[in-house]
């Protein structure tokens, strides 16, 4: 059986999807992936078929538009439909148009929620399968409060729900012109404000998160598969530059900070906050400059600086992770057993850094727009010297370690398929 995988975003929308990908050939599926051609080199890592889609998310990020959302762009949620559709506008129908090509020979799509109504497009009109995937939740619940949700506390059932219902709208109305532009070529109708939210409920969804960290909510429907965490196996392969690991070697484990493909208005400005916090909490530091763009100026000899390493075999050698909260790097700290001390920009950062800190995993999330030398060294120095921190976040990360979530995702895909 022909399967696509249609996914586009930054590195944490993609890898899951690549993992799964894999997992799926290797049950004997013919796999094509459909991510932007950035991703490309990613994708043949792991010798699976390749179909390029216009559009370069880290370009979109890095640029003006991009990094002012970083900064304020989902205080207002009216601001935050603008600034998306403006951010998706050249992009968005390109990505339709090639994910539907990718689609042409497929017996089935498989598609990252978030683009649900593309996908159900595509496959509305080649008669085909649609399964959707997750790395965050969608779906509203009485159980917390929407990803997204700019107050993220627990305010009882109506009013989580509520707020799931309101951030599927404001998604929606990133998307809806360029939805309902493209569902036009093929003569079919527009969808309505419901219609992502029908789709979700309806369509096979597999959450790509541990039931250890989100269990599954009484009022999810029986279509709703929480999985596990599709995650790398951890890298046993790849060897550090001899300067980081002689760094590791001289000291107590570090502090990691990174930030992945968030940096704000002002990256120089937050690498001098994160060396500071550093030099008071009296602690060690790696810091992974990714293509965010974070530099370090005149790092002291107690901080390592280096542009990547993969998380999986970073992090468990780690005291502490401080990141911004995106699903994968969340996904990998708790995987690690590392205490986390999250960061959040936006979108659905907070949500990770409050579901974190709730498990008891992390800190009290801090975020970026409140961001001091003085608050990151507390959080730091509660992470590395609560023993209950310690332990909670080590029995979490054993929890992960033991599960396998891509078998799961792919064995509920042979089923929900009828292989």
């Amino acid at each position: 059986m022909r399967i696509t995988i249609f996914a586009a975003g930054s590195r944490g929308d993609i890898q899951p999807c690549v993992m799964l990908g894999r997992g799926l050939q290797r049950a004997g599926f013919d796999v094509l992936l459909a991510v932007p051609e950035n991703f490309a080199a990613l994708v043949q890592e792991y010798e699976l078929r390749f179909h390029p889609l216009r559009g370069d998310v880290q370009q979109i990020m890095a640029s003006e538009t991009g990094r002012r959302f970083m900064e304020d762009g989902d205080a207002n949620p009216l601001k935050q439909v603008s600034a998306m559709r403006k951010m998706l506008g050249p992009v968005a129908l390109q990505m339709a148009e090639d994910a539907f090509e990718a689609c042409r020979n497929a017996d089935a799509m498989i598609s990252l929620a978030i683009f649900a109504t593309f996908a159900k497009t595509i496959t509305e009109v080649l008669s085909i399968p649609l399964i959707n995937v997750e790395p965050t939740p969608l779906l509203p619940t009485r159980a917390f409060p929407a990803a997204g949700w700019p107050l993220q506390k627990n305010l009882g059932g109506l009013n989580n729900r509520l707020s799931g219902i309101i951030m599927l709208q404001i998604i929606w109305q990133w998307y809806r012109p360029f939805v309902n532009s493209f569902r036009r070529r093929f003569g079919l109708p527009p969808h309505t404000s419901t219609s992502f939210y029908h789709i979700l409920k309806t369509t096979p969804l597999l959450g790509a998160y541990s039931s250890t960290v989100i269990p599954h909510p009484s009022d999810w429907p029986e279509s709703v598969y929480i999985t596990g965490y599709w995650l790398p196996d951890a890298d046993t392969e790849w060897r550090p530059p001899p300067e980081l690991e002689s760094f590791l070697d001289a000291g107590d484990p570090p502090i990691y900070v990174g930030f992945g493909s968030m940096s704000g208005l002002h990256p120089e400005r937050l690498a001098h906050i994160i060396l500071e916090a550093l030099v008071i909490s009296g602690q060690r530091g790696l810091l992974l400059t990714g293509w965010g763009g974070i530099h370090a100026i005149s790092a002291p000899n107690r901080v390592f600086v280096i542009n990547s390493a993969p998380h999986s075999w970073l992090f468990s050698r780690m005291a502490a992770v401080a990141h911004h909260g995106g699903a994968g790097t969340t996904a990998e700290g708790l995987r690690s057993g590392a205490p986390s001390v999250i960061l959040p920009f936006m979108m659905d950062q907070p949500f990770w850094g409050s579901r974190v800190n709730a498990l008891g995993a992390g800190t009290k999330p801090i975020p970026m727009k409140k961001l001091t030398a003085e608050r990151l060294a507390h959080a730091i120095h509660v992470a590395v010297t609560q023993p209950a921190i310690k332990e909670r976040a080590a029995r979490i990360g054993a929890a992960i370690r033991a599960e396998n979530g891509v078998d799961n995702a792919v064995r509920v895909i042979k089923e929900r398929l009828g292989v």
